[in-house]
This record gives structure tokens, C-alpha cells and sequence, in this order.
């Protein structure tokens, strides 16, 4: 048995191909994300992973929906989305496959 700390990951990823990991490889990427009331991100898109987001705590504002506490919000590959926090929010997060610079800015 193996025991890591989250707080040691980078930005939450813990599965991925980067460092530290706890699982190194291209096949998926999974993190925990912990978001501050106000946090944004830009409108972006992935041409090849999907990204699948489930919200653990608080709320978030994706594409001017509001999520909350035990949705799933799948983003498929071409399908763009922002991203906000409405309020201190943990997520997790899952993008299959784990595409390496697979992050575009904008619209698709």
C-alpha cells in the first residue's frame, strides 16, 4: 500500500501523465480541484479528451448554467465551456484519454 497527499499534487491532478502523479500514463487524467468563491477559467475546448466534471461541494457556473453538489457534467471532445465558481467548490475531475496539450482557448 502506497499513501499520497493530495496538497503534494499539482493543481489536484493526482492520475496523469505529469509530476508528481500517483499513477504516471496517457490513458486518463484524474484530479480533485479545490476552487476559491470567484475562481475563473477561460472559455476553453479539448479536440481529443472528454471531461467529465463532478461537483463534490459548493456551486459552479459553467457556460452560464449553474451546477451544484452531485452533478455530472460531461464535455465532449469540440465542445467548449468557461468556468466559474460561485462559491468555495471542490470538483472532480476526469479527462480520458489523457491528451497532453489537448487545451485550447475559445471557442472550437
Amino acid at each position: 500500500m502506497e499513501i499520497y497527499d493530495l496538497k503534494s499534487m499539482v493543481r489536484g491532478w493526482f492520475v496523469g501523465n505529469f509530476e508528481p502523479s500517483v499513477l504516471k500514463t496517457n490513458a486518463v487524467e484524474v484530479g480533485v480541484k479545490k476552487y476559491q468563491k470567484g475562481d475563473f477559467e477561460e472559455k476553453h475546448h479539448h479536440k481529443i479528451a472528454t471531461e467529465i466534471t463532478v461537483v463534490i461541494s459548493g456551486s459552479v457556473k459553467m457556460n452560464n448554467k449553474i451546477y451544484s453538489k452531485d452533478d455530472i457534467i460531461v464535455i465532449h471532445p469540440g465542445e467548449s465551456t468557461d468556468f466559474e465558481a460561485l462559491e468555495d467548490s471542490i470538483c472532480a475531475v476526469v479527462k480520458l484519454p489523457g491528451a497532453n496539450n489537448d487545451k485550447y482557448l475559445g471557442e472550437c
